[in-house]
């Protein structure tokens, strides 16, 4: 029997970590507090836990976070206070805030010069259109979703990027199991955008996003390719599904020496990939919260 491949397990809190040491030296020479507010409607569950990691988290490098808890009758009041408050540098949304209908015109709302997210259309639009800097001089960079740069960041922990070329994802094949707007379609646009030919999943089905090589920027097909075939010719499978009853991703179902990333709530992954995949990141967490304070940083700097 062929000896079984030593599964890289990446931690993304030792990760974190050292974007965490520039990030407080970036602070420090601001010679002032920067201060996010978050909105929180939820009593318990994901949002609540996660506002609360991201609270720590931007103390850690410096920053103040408050935590302002509503009635979702009272989110729209609350926005409109923190766009227009000179003190508060960055709007964190935790959502669900009202419902699926609602959190989308909500998110419109947050000035985009605020927006921690990246979430807001202004850097969406930016982001579909592969457009990396918001002058022709390349100095002032755009925002882009938190979780969607974390899990690129991570991925280059494991080689699959390759440093210092325009299409550092030339030549691989992609599995994203999550089209939402909030992670899984910026996440398939930004990693064609590098080069990769990424298979979105879904439960309406399959698309392609076709890689932005010898263009300006990605391109989106229907396509027919089953869970079977997406998974089989992926070099790397990225799962968010935020549920236990989804099927979990077993090593006879990915190609040997994947890479495999979950960055939803729950495992998606059995643990028979370990000895099958070259790579797991089991969580991304920290350094989506790490990603939020560079962000903050992108945000004041572009306000000069």
């Amino acid at each position: 029997m062929e000896p079984a491949i030593r599964t890289t397990v990446v931690d993304p809190s030792e990760v974190a970590e050292r974007f965490r040491a520039d990030i407080r030296e970036q602070v420090r020479e601001r010679g002032r507090r920067l201060r996010i507010v978050g909105l929180l409607t939820q009593q318990e569950g994901p949002a609540r836990t996660y506002a609360q990691y991201a609270r720590r988290g931007a103390e850690n490098v410096g920053m103040e976070m408050e935590l302002w808890e509503l009635a979702p009758r009272d989110v729209l009041a609350a926005i409109r206070r923190a766009n227009e408050d000179e003190t508060v540098d960055g709007i964190f949304l935790y959502y669900p805030l009202v419902d699926p209908a609602e959190d989308r015109w909500l998110r419109e709302l947050v000035d985009p010069r605020k927006d921690v997210e990246g979430m807001h259309s202004f850097w969406s639009r930016l982001l579909y259109e592969n457009r990396r800097y918001l002058d022709e001089e390349r100095t002032r960079r755009t925002i882009v979703p938190c979780t969607p740069l974390a899990i690129l960041k991570l991925l280059d922990e494991t080689g699959l990027r390759r440093q210092g070329v325009q299409a550092p994802l030339e030549g691989v094949t992609a599995c994203v199991i999550n089209r939402s707007e909030v992670v899984g379609r910026p996440l398939s646009a930004m990693l064609a955008n590098d080069g990769a030919t990424v298979v979105s999943l879904d439960l309406t089905g399959s698309v392609v996003f076709d890689p932005a090589i010898g263009r300006h920027t990605h391109s989106v097909r229907d396509a027919e390719i089953t869970r079977a075939q997406a998974l089989a010719g992926a070099d790397v499978v990225i799962t968010g599904v935020p549920s236990r009853e989804f099927p979990l991703v077993t090593a006879a179902e990915i190609a040997e020496g994947a890479i495999c990333v979950n960055f939803s709530q729950f495992r998606n992954f059995d643990d028979s990939i370990m000895g099958r995949a070259s790579a797991f990141v089991p969580r991304v967490g920290p350094m989506t919260v790490t990603m939020a304070t560079r962000n903050l940083l992108r945000l004041v700097e572009l306000q000069g």
